[in-house]
C-alpha cells in the first residue's frame, strides 16, 4: 500500500477514488448499452406492425406498390435493428471493460 492523491491509500496503484470513478464510468456505460437494447426492442415492435400490415392482400397496383414499399422499409429497418442489437454488444463488451480496467489503474 502506498498513499494516493488527496491523501487515500492505493492498492497497486489503486485509489479508492479511481475504483469508483472506473465503476460509475461502468455503470454509465451499462446504462447507454440498455438505451440501445430498448431502441431494438421498438425497432422490433414497428417490424412486427409493418408484418401485420403487409398481410393485407390489396390486388390494385397501389396496393402491389405498397406492400413493395413496405418491404424495402421493412428490410431497411431489419439492418438497422440487427447493428442495434451488435452496438449493445460492443457497449456491453466496453463497459465490462471499463470495469476490468481498474485493477490496473497505476501499473
Amino acid at each position: 500500500m502506498r498513499p494516493g492523491s488527496a491523501g487515500s491509500a492505493a492498492i497497486f496503484g489503486v485509489t479508492a477514488a479511481d475504483a469508483v470513478e472506473c465503476a460509475s464510468r461502468s455503470y454509465e456505460v451499462q446504462q447507454l448499452a440498455a438505451r440501445v437494447a430498448r431502441c431494438a426492442d421498438e425497432a422490433d415492435a414497428v417490424l412486427a406492425a409493418l408484418g401485420r400490415l403487409e398481410l393485407q392482400t390489396w390486388q390494385s397496383p397501389a396496393g402491389q406498390a405498397y406492400r413493395l414499399t413496405l418491404s424495402l422499409q421493412a428490410a431497411a429497418l431489419r439492418r438497422s435493428r440487427d447493428a442495434l442489437l451488435d452496438a449493445v454488444a460492443v457497449v456491453r463488451r466496453h463497459a465490462q471493460n471499463v470495469t476490468l480496467s481498474s485493477g490496473r489503474l497505476g501499473s
